[in-house]
């Protein structure tokens, strides 16, 4: 989750190790930066440091999740966050049930094809621990899906999720299936928790004066090793940025990759939702004068920062969602906005506060941590506000449980 920005002075120290596999990335960037003539768009620069193979940032061995990593989702929270989330889960997959057969999944990375189509995918699946949460809550429902895959491109953290459920619902990890890539046709419910606001984005910037305009930030060597650089946008980029109602001098991201994985969707999903909960805001919030420096931030070591060049590859890199693109890339492509709110509001209407009642009951210390993870998952200060969730569907009927008190789509 996000947090306020210090200084890298007051960051830990890498290991050798991971000091050595930064200096190899960065000579990787480097190369790429002369490749292009001496300028990298920094969506480039970031998607190398978050995803080159064996050195970025998901594509390496280091802890990210939890506390003893670099940020702490809310399923690291607390299992009452998935069992919460599992009674939307289950309303969806109720209302799909009967197109079922339809689904149809790639084959795994086993290369056997599972015999029965998964009803329920999860996207970027972290430490594993929100599958296994779900998993044995949609098990109590009574609302087991008979294949839960979970799409997921690096190794190291697939290992991870394969351990973890292992550990937590051994009765069931068979039942999960890892893809290499979205289904061509699905049937179901689609889950995404923080999964958008780590899409390589553009940054951005409106400018006045001789060189002023339209402008993308890129990435250019200098003798410390990186700087930000610009020049005028084009494109899509510049259509995209003509239409935001900001006025220079203003910096900022927009997330043309997450668009269009939205807008993937309404050619994928036959009947069924997306699920996707995030940090952001709707577009008149997130580009607000009060922002003109822009959300682009980093993650190290439960410390946030913003000196992107930092030691490449050894931190997490993210910016807010934009929350109104993502209604219009899904609207756009044919996909119903079936709900948005914040988190508090979705979980409270999914039964969380019901749910924690229910452990306090039982008393002990496991009740004492459920109410102090419920504190930072609800207080508006904390993740309640902060984070959004916002449906997107196709053949399913709103209102949805977690959006009948408290939805925001007017908002967006």
């Amino acid at each position: 989750m996000p947090t306020s920005a210090l200084p890298e002075s007051t960051l830990p120290t890498p290991s050798a190790d991971a000091q050595a596999a930064s200096q190899e990335l960065s000579r990787r960037i480097a190369s790429r930066i002369e490749a292009a003539g001496g300028w990298l768009p920094f969506f480039d620069y970031m998607d190398m440091a978050l995803h080159l193979p064996g050195l970025g940032y998901y594509a390496g061995g280091s802890l990210k999740f939890g506390a003893a990593g670099d940020f702490v989702t809310a399923p690291e929270l607390t299992p009452l966050f998935g069992q919460a989330l599992a009674a939307q889960v289950a309303e969806v997959l109720a209302a799909v049930a009967n197109d079922v057969a339809g689904a149809v999944l790639p084959a795994p990375t086993s290369g056997a094809v599972p015999p029965d189509p998964a009803i329920v995918l999860e996207v970027g699946a972290g430490s594993g621990r929100l599958a296994a949460d779900l998993l044995l809550a949609l098990e109590a429902l009574g609302a087991l899906p008979e294949r839960y895959g979970i799409l997921e491109l690096s190794g190291e953290l697939r290992a991870r999720q394969q351990a973890t459920l292992a550990e937590s619902a051994p009765h069931l990890a068979d039942s999960v299936v890892w893809l290499d890539e979205l289904p061509e046709k699905f049937v179901g419910c689609v889950i995404a928790n923080e999964l958008l606001d780590a899409f390589p984005t553009h940054a951005v910037a409106w400018r006045h004066g001789e060189r002023g305009g339209l402008m993308e930030r890129g990435v250019a060597r200098t003798a410390e090793g990186f700087g930000w650089a610009e020049r005028p946008a084009s494109g899509t980029l510049a259509e995209a940025m003509a239409a935001f109602p900001v006025e220079a001098p203003y910096e900022s991201e927009i997330s043309l990759a997450a668009r269009a994985w939205v807008a993937e969707w309404g050619h994928r999903l036959e009947r069924g939702a997306l699920l996707l909960i995030d940090y952001g805001l709707p577009r008149h919030e997130l580009y607000h004068p009060q922002r003109h420096r822009g959300t682009l931030r980093c993650h190290y070591r439960q410390r946030a920062h913003d000196n992107f060049f930092w030691w490449p590859g050894l931190s997490d890199i993210t910016s807010h969602v934009d929350f109104t693109a993502v209604a219009e890339a899904g609207f756009e492509a044919g996909l119903d906005v079936l709900g948005y709110t914040n988190q508090a509001s979705f979980l409270i209407n999914c039964g969380i506060g019901e749910l924690l009642a229910a452990r306090q009951q039982a008393g002990g210390e496991q009740a004492l941590r459920a109410s102090g993870a419920l504190k930072v998952l609800l207080a508006p200060g904390e993740m309640g506000e902060l984070f959004k969730v916002i449906a997107l569907g196709r053949g399913v009927a709103a209102p949805l449980l977690g959006f009948r008190r408290g939805d925001q789509c007017h908002a967006l």
